[in-house]
């Protein structure tokens, strides 16, 4: 890549990314004004490492592609059935009084991945005969921000051993990434307000006999049965294919998550069986999802010549788990303001901060105040999921699950009426003050006694996977010499790891791993941390657990990584 300059550059290929392009284009096109965009995507192909479950309202694709029934886009249905579904290790039970933010009838089913591809293609075919000139550089990673003096001026792409041509430089940088190069912005100006709190989300896409189109599942219950935040889903998608995933917290005492056999327990039970009765794996995939949401966003989402966008902005809400339509909002936002900002030659923080404004005084910024205690809520009344919860499921599973229930409601202060009051007070917007989340790295205790969970009985076992045969699935490839997890001290990670050992847990960069990365290497009488990077997805949960900061996951050179696309 040659040095060239760009009126707004945009780092990260995701649906936040290329949303902020679409309506960079839609604006000089209105305006009939000459504009230069370029787009830089690590993964090989756009969509390749963009997973998401995901259900999603339709008002920001309504309000990007009025047309989107009709122009191809990439829809995998609408939801016709919403459940929320109780689960247990034999016997599955719809919630009769589901939250109205789980209720997803009309909305959108998508394959985010596709969704992303499509973006892409029809950015190109959007520009053509215009004065509108749209590089897409997939394949392209961005390893480092620039700067003149403390203004954003670009990013430095694959480091091809040529520094000036491997620079990308623009009057806007707008970073829609997930973390890799925007933490870098936010650490460089101190823009933390609160630590965010991440989930990890694992999905698998399998090929079924049945018709599921058009049904959603959330569940509830097993095998997160310990007071960890987190659920499953199903939805059924077309061509009789379904999208089935778990979402576990990174706040867990738990350092030996193991996400995706998480998944794999869910699979085992009957409700889940019968739905994968004569299908196939097709796909695997892992992400980290940003929870923490109001408290945790960025003071500020702009600076000189810079502006942050989705979830590198924390805009997703976890309360109804809404976040492509907020990502997409935020992103269309993003690039209205910079547009003016252009026109007006004045890319500086003050023009820019127009964009945290109408985020902020807008439905984005309403609904994520609104709901800014929603995560708070479950971490502070984990009694209640690792307590009472097992209790109903165990009645569940014997077909009476009343008795269970109210055994709990009547435990005393600390059982279900006290603590299911103060939880449904913060979900509902309740509380006071300005809220600090613990670090997810603090969260794993070394002695963490895990409780056995009950294994469901008859399940087909050619439907569950071991954690290494998954990451075929995934479809990983790496160029050699990509070193892209960075370990800065293997000494810490020694120390570490006798820590873990002594509490009989394996260290959290091991026993969180989605994708088999990270081990334990015995040798000499010695332990060492080791790493397959051969086998990674690009989560970034490693760096997100690592008691010590003693792990950064970079961007992967030359297109390498998952190939996530149809997830």
């Amino acid at each position: 890549m040659k040095r060239i300059e760009y009126d707004v550059l945009i780092v990260g290929g995701g649906i936040a990314g290329l949303t902020a392009a679409h309506r960079l284009v839609d604006a000089a096109k209105t305006a009939g004004t000459p504009l230069r965009i370029a787009v830089v995507e690590k993964a090989k192909n756009f969509g390749a490492h963009v997973l998401s479950g995901a259900v999603s309202n339709p008002r920001s694709v309504k309000k990007l592609f009025p047309d989107y029934e009709t122009n191809g886009f990439p829809l995998e249905g609408k939801c016709a059935e919403s459940h929320l579904t109780l689960l247990g290790a034999q016997r599955a039970k719809d919630m009769p009084f589901a939250p109205p933010e789980m209720n997803k009838t009309g909305y959108l089913i998508l394959s985010l991945s596709n969704v992303c591809a499509w973006m892409a293609e029809n950015l190109v075919e959007k520009t053509k005969d215009t004065a509108v000139a749209v590089d897409l550089y997939n394949g392209f990673a961005a390893q480092d921000i620039l700067y003149s003096g403390q203004r954003v001026t670009g990013v430095r792409v694959d480091d091809t051993g040529a520094p000036e041509q491997d620079n990308c430089y623009a009057k806007i940088t707008i970073f829609a990434d997930k973390g890799l190069l925007s933490r870098d912005l936010i650490e460089k100006f101190n823009l933390a307000q609160s630590n965010q709190t991440y989930a990890v989300g694992v999905k698998e896409i399998w090929e079924t006999d049945q018709d599921f189109s058009g049904k959603v599942w959330h569940t509830l219950g097993y095998p997160l049965m310990d007071g960890n935040f987190g659920g499953g889903f199903i939805y059924g998608l077309k061509d009789k294919k379904l999208a089935i995933g778990m979402v576990a917290g990174l706040d867990s005492e738990n350092p030996n998550l193991q996400p995706p056999q998480i998944l794999q327990a869910m699979k085992k039970t009957p409700f889940v069986q019968q739905m994968l009765k004569g299908g196939k794996l097709a796909r695997y995939g892992a992400s980290i999802i940003p929870e923490a949401g109001w408290f945790a966003m960025p003071k500020e989402l702009a600076v000189d010549g810079a502006m942050i966008a989705g979830d590198a902005a924390g805009t997703m809400d976890i309360k109804g788990f809404s976040g492509v339509d907020k990502a997409m909002e935020s992103a269309m936002i993003a690039a209205d303001v910079a547009f003016g900002a252009l026109q007006k030659n004045d890319i500086s923080k003050a023009a820019l901060a127009a964009y945290q404004e109408a985020l902020l005084d807008g439905w984005v910024g309403q609904e994520l105040k609104a709901s800014r205690y929603y995560r708070h809520a479950f971490h502070e009344n984990k009694a209640l999921f690792s307590d009472y919860l097992p209790v109903v499921l165990k009645g569940l599973d014997k077909g009476c699950m009343m008795s269970g229930g109210v055994k709990a409601f009547f435990s005393g202060p600390g059982g279900l009426i006290s603590g299911g009051l103060n939880l449904l007070k913060l979900m509902g917007g309740g509380g006071s003050g300005e809220l600090r989340l613990p670090e997810d790295r603090t969260c794993p205790k070394p002695k963490h006694n895990a409780v056995p969970l009950a294994e469901p009985e008859g399940f087909a076992k050619n439907s569950v996977y071991l954690t290494p045969d998954m990451v075929f699935y995934a479809h990983t490839h790496y160029h050699h010499g990509n070193d892209h997890i960075k370990e800065f001290d293997a000494a810490v990670c020694k120390k570490c790891i006798a820590r873990f050992e002594a509490g009989n847990n394996p260290p959290p960069c091991v026993g969180d791993c989605t994708a088999d990365v990270h081990s334990v290497l015995a040798k000499d009488g010695a332990k060492s941390h080791q790493m397959a990077l051969e086998n990674c997805v690009q989560c970034r949960t490693c760096e997100i657990v690592c008691p010590e900061k003693n792990i950064r996951v970079n961007p992967a050179l030359h297109g390498s990584g998952p190939d996530f696309r149809g997830l």
